[in-house]
């Protein structure tokens, strides 16, 4: 609303890749939109996504933001094709990308259940990974669902786990009803 009522032009401030004054676009990008159209489509996603992050990642949700917010940024600049990227839409795909995957390596039953309605609500998205439409940018929807792989697979460790049972860590040798083999003791077989 700034930028278009005091026509500021704010997209310039966007990532421009390869260029040492793209390098802001890094830090603004994410915040600049191109119309109200845009930032709306982006904004509710973001919100939900962000709930859904910080209520089941609790620990990991500040370094899980930092790390897709600054990667997702910096991998356009370094990939990108040269025009302006602006708007959130590579940190939608990252934070789909990191909730999806988290839940697959943590193997526990919530997450997994977050994992699925990420296919459920956001499997669409896929085709945004595509160069269909010359003014969308599809190198941060690709490049922030790779971030969001990568820091789901990094982080995978930490944060909540899934519940280990005793009986998980028992290994079945097959050995269980037969007699032990003791050397010291005769067995009596009956031959024929």
């Amino acid at each position: 609303m700034i930028d278009q009522t005091f026509d500021l032009n704010l997209i310039r401030w966007g990532i421009y890749p390869r260029r040492p004054g793209g390098l802001i676009g890094i830090a603004v990008g994410p915040l600049i939109h191109s119309s109200n159209e845009h930032l709306i489509s982006n904004t509710i996603p973001l919100f939900f996504l962000g709930i859904i992050t910080f209520y089941f990642y609790r620990e990991l949700a500040f370094p899980a933001f930092f790390w897709v917010y600054f990667s997702t940024g910096l991998w356009v600049w370094l990939a990108g094709r040269e025009a302006y990227h602006v708007g959130a839409s590579g940190l939608i795909y990252s934070f789909v990308c990191f909730l999806f995957y988290s839940g697959l390596f943590r193997r526990k039953r919530s997450l997994m259940a977050i994992s699925l309605l990420m296919i459920f609500l956001y499997g669409s998205l896929i085709w945004g990974i595509f160069p269909f439409q010359e003014k969308i940018s599809w190198e941060s929807h690709l490049l922030g669902a790779v971030a969001g792989f990568i820091i789901a697979f990094f982080l995978r460790k930490e944060g909540p786990q899934r519940e280990q049972y005793e009986w998980e860590g028992e290994e079945d040798t097959g050995l269980k009803n037969e007699p032990a083999n003791d050397p010291g003791q005769e067995q009596n077989l009956d031959l024929p």
